[in-house]
C-alpha cells in the first residue's frame, strides 16, 4: 500500500528526495567554498561593497543596538545641558552689554558732534604713521598733510558725516540692500543699538536705528526684533547647535507724504469691454528698498513650510540680522575705515588657501569620508554665517 501511495517506509517520497536534493547541495557548497579562485572571487564583491555607517549598525546584534539606544538618550539629555549652558551666555551678554553700553553713548557723541574728544580721547598711532616717519620723503608728505588739515580744519564739519551710512556702503552683504533712493535717509542714520531680552523673557535681540529729525518719516527710531530659540528639537534634538533665530518683526515706518520708498506709483490702461474706452489709472506695487528690512517675511507658525525662495529671504534676514549685532555694531569704526573688511576678506583668503592646500594631499582625498563640519559657536562667539 506504502508503495502504491508513494511512501517508503512511511515516509512521503517527495520528502526523501528534497532531503537528498539539500545533502546534494551542501555538498556541492562545501566544494565551491574549498576553491581558492572561488573565495577570493567573493571577497572581491564584499569589498567593493560601499559600507555605510547605517549599514554596520544594521549587521550588530540586537543587544548591542540597544545598547546604542541607551547611549543616544544620554546624548540627548547632553543637548538639554547644552541649551542651558547657551542661555546663561545669554545671560552674560546681557550683563557685558551694560557695560559696553557708556562707551557706544560715547561713540554716539563724537559721531554726531554733540561731544568734541579731548586730545587724550584722539590720540593714536599707527604702524602705517611709524613707517611713515622712517620714510625718506616724510618732509614732503608731512607738508601735503598740514594743507590738506588746514583745509579741513576750516570746514570742521560737525561729528563724523554719514558715518553708518559710510558701513552700509562699505559692506557688501548690507549695500547689496541699499537703493540709491535709500542713500540720503540712511545719511540721517545716527546710530544703532543692539538690546537683549530681559531675564526670565524668552530669548530674543532688537536692532534699534536711531535716525535724527528727517523729511522722509516721523519716526526717531526703527526696530527690527529677533526671536530666538536654544531648545533641542523634540522631533530631531542631535541637529542642536546653539542658538539659532527662528522669526522676527518688524515696526511701521511713519512716512511723509510722498516719502514712502518702499512702494511705487505706476500707471496702468485698462479698456472697457463693452465701449471701448480706454482709462488710466494709477496703483501702488512694492519696490525694492533696505526699508523693507523693516516689514520682514514671517516665518511659517502654521505647520505649513515655505517655498523656496522665501526660505532663502528668511534665511538671509536671519543672517543680516545676527551681522548686525555681532560685528557691525560692536566694531564700528573698524567697519567705517575698512580695516574690519580687510580682516574679513584676509581670514576667507586663508580658509580657501587651506581647501586649496587640502585638495592637493593624496591622504586628505582619502579622509573625504571622514569630513568633520565644525560646530557652529553660540551668537556671543560666533564670527560670521
Amino acid at each position: 500500500l506504502s508503495e502504491n501511495c508513494g511512501f517508503s517506509d512511511g515516509v512521503p517520497a517527495d520528502s526523501v528526495e528534497a532531503a537528498k536534493n539539500a545533502s546534494n547541495t551542501e555538498k556541492l557548497t562545501d566544494q565551491v567554498m574549498q576553491n581558492p579562485q572561488v573565495l577570493a572571487a567573493l571577497q572581491e564583491r564584499l569589498d567593493n561593497v560601499s559600507h555605510t555607517p547605517s549599514s554596520y549598525i544594521e549587521t550588530l546584534p540586537k543587544a548591542v543596538k540597544r545598547r546604542i539606544n541607551a547611549l543616544k538618550q544620554l546624548q540627548v539629555r547632553c543637548a538639554h545641558i547644552e541649551a542651558k549652558f547657551y542661555e546663561e551666555v545669554h545671560d552674560l551678554e546681557r550683563k557685558y552689554a551694560a557695560l559696553y553700553q557708556p562707551l557706544f553713548d560715547k561713540r554716539r557723541e563724537f559721531i554726531t558732534g554733540d561731544v568734541e574728544p579731548t586730545d587724550a580721547e584722539s590720540e593714536w598711532h599707527s604702524e602705517n604713521e611709524e613707517e611713515e616717519k622712517l620714510a625718506g620723503d616724510m618732509k614732503n608728505k608731512v607738508v601735503i598733510a598740514e594743507k590738506e588739515a588746514a583745509a579741513a580744519e576750516e570746514l570742521n564739519p560737525k561729528g563724523i558725516p554719514e558715518f553708518w551710512f559710510t558701513i552700509f556702503r562699505n559692506v557688501d552683504m548690507l549695500s547689496e540692500l541699499v537703493q540709491e533712493y535709500d542713500e540720503p535717509i540712511l545719511k540721517h542714520l545716527q546710530d544703532i543699538k543692539v538690546k537683549f531680552s530681559d531675564p526670565g523673557q524668552p530669548m530674543s535681540f532688537v536692532l534699534e536705528f536711531h535716525f535724527e529729525p528727517n523729511d522722509y518719516f516721523t519716526n526717531p527710531v526703527l526696530t527690527k526684533t529677533y526671536k530666538m530659540k536654544s531648545e533641542p528639537d523634540k522631533a530631531d534634538p542631535f541637529s542642536f547647535e546653539g542658538p539659532e533665530i527662528v522669526d522676527c518683526d518688524g515696526c511701521t515706518i511713519d512716512w511723509k507724504k510722498g516719502k514712502n520708498v518702499t512702494v511705487k506709483t505706476i500707471k496702468k490702461k485698462q479698456k472697457h469691454k463693452g465701449r471701448g474706452t480706454v482709462r488710466t489709472i494709477t496703483k501702488q506695487v512694492p519696490n525694492e528698498s533696505f526699508f523693507n528690512f523693516f516689514n520682514p517675511l514671517k516665518a511659517s507658525g502654521d505647520g505649513e513650510s515655505l517655498d523656496e525662495d522665501s526660505e532663502f529671504t528668511l534665511a538671509s534676514d536671519f543672517e543680516i540680522g545676527h551681522f548686525f549685532r555681532e560685528r557691525i555694531v560692536p566694531r564700528a569704526v573698524l567697519y567705517f575705515t575698512g580695516e574690519a573688511i580687510e580682516d574679513d576678506d584676509n581670514f576667507e583668503e586663508g580658509e580657501e588657501g587651506e581647501e586649496e592646500e587640502l585638495e592637493g594631499d593624496e591622504e586628505a582625498e582619502d579622509e573625504d569620508d571622514a569630513e568633520i563640519n565644525p560646530k557652529v559657536m553660540p551668537f556671543c562667539k560666533q564670527a560670521g554665517l
